[in-house]
C-alpha cells in the first residue's frame, strides 16, 4: 500500500486527478484497447472531477476511449431525482467530458430484478476487460462504496441495507432528514473494487482520521472494508495532513520518505 499526503483536500483531489490522467495516457500509448475507469460519488471527488473537467477543456487529456462504471447508486430514487447518483455524476463529470454516452455504466436503483441488475454489472465489468483503475472514498466507518462494516471481503455488487450511520451522514444532501435518504442502495462489492488492477481511495478531514488509521494500521477486517486494500499489489490512499492525524508518527514518516524517494528517482 502506498500513502500519498498532501497538504489539504484540494491539493490530494489535484493530484489523484493527474494521476488517473498519466494512467489514461500510458494505455493510450500502448494499445487503443480502452481505459477502463471505476468511479465514486459523494463530495470527496470533487476536486478531482473538476480538475478532470478542467483538463479535457483544455485538451490535455481525452476520455473517448474511457469506459467507467460508477461503483453505487440510491434504489428506488428516480434517476432525475436531484440526489441521484446518475443526476450527480452528469452534473459534476460527464456533461462536461468527451466520454461517450454508451460508455457511461451506473446501476440502475430501480431495476424490477435488482440480482438481475447487479449480476449484469458485474458481467459488464468482465465483458470491458476489467477494470484499470478504481476510484473511491472511505466512509467516517470505513466503509468503501456502500460496503458497509460487515460486508463480507468477497461481495460482489449487490443490493445493501444502509446503516443509520450512514444515512445520518447523507441526510446533508437531503435537507438534513435521514429518513429521505433511500434505506437501500445497489453498490459494487468489496472484491469487485479490489479486482482492479490499480485502487485509488481518497480520504480528506478529521471525521475520517479514525478509519483511516485503522485501515492502514489495523488488521484487514470486514468491520473496516476499506482495509482490504492491505491485499492489493498497486493500492495507493491518497489523503490530506487532517485525515492521516491518528496514524503512528513513524507511519507518517515512513509514507512521506517512501514518496520522496520516489520522485528523486
Amino acid at each position: 500500500m502506498k500513502v500519498i499526503i498532501r497538504d489539504n483536500a484540494r491539493e490530494g483531489g489535484l493530484w489523484a486527478a493527474h494521476y488517473i490522467a498519466s494512467r489514461i495516457r500510458e494505455k493510450a500509448a500502448r494499445t487503443d484497447k480502452p481505459f477502463v475507469l471505476g468511479l465514486p460519488t459523494g463530495s470527496t471527488p470533487l476536486n478531482t472531477y473538476a480538475e478532470l473537467v478542467r483538463m479535457v477543456k483544455a485538451g490535455e487529456i481525452s476520455f473517448k476511449n474511457v469506459i467507467s462504471f460508477n461503483m453505487d447508486e440510491y434504489a428506488g430514487l428516480p434517476v432525475e431525482h436531484p440526489e441521484s447518483y446518475h443526476s450527480f455524476m452528469f452534473k459534476n463529470l460527464f456533461d462536461h467530458i468527451d466520454e461517450p454516452l454508451e460508455n457511461i455504466h451506473i446501476l440502475n436503483g430501480n431495476a424490477a430484478d435488482p440480482a438481475a441488475e447487479c449480476a449484469a454489472y458485474e458481467r459488464a465489468i468482465e465483458q470491458a476487460g476489467g477494470i484499470d483503475l478504481f476510484l473511491g472514498g472511505i466512509g467516517e466507518d470505513g466503509h468503501i462504496a456502500f460496503n458497509e462494516p460487515f460486508s463480507p471481503l468477497t461481495s460482489r455488487t449487490r443490493l445493501v441495507t444502509l446503516t443509520q450511520d450512514t444515512r445520518e451522514v447523507n441526510s446533508r444532501f437531503f435537507g438534513g432528514d435521514p429518513e429521505a435518504v433511500p434505506a437501500q442502495a445497489m453498490s459494487v462489492g468489496v472484491a469487485t473494487v479490489m479486482d482492479a488492477r490499480e485502487v485509488v481511495i481518497l480520504a480528506f478531514g478529521s471525521k475520517k482520521a479514525r478509519a483511516l488509521a485503522s485501515a492502514i494500521e489495523g488488521p484487514m477486517s470486514h468491520y473496516n472494508t476499506v482495509s482490504a486494500l492491505q491485499n492489493h499489489p498497486a493500492g495507493i490512499i491518497v489523503c490530506d495532513e487532517a485525515a492521516i492525524g491518528e496514524v503512528k508518527v513513524n507511519s507518517y514518516r515512513y509514507f512521506k520518505a517512501v514518496e520522496a524517494a520516489e520522485n528523486r528517482l
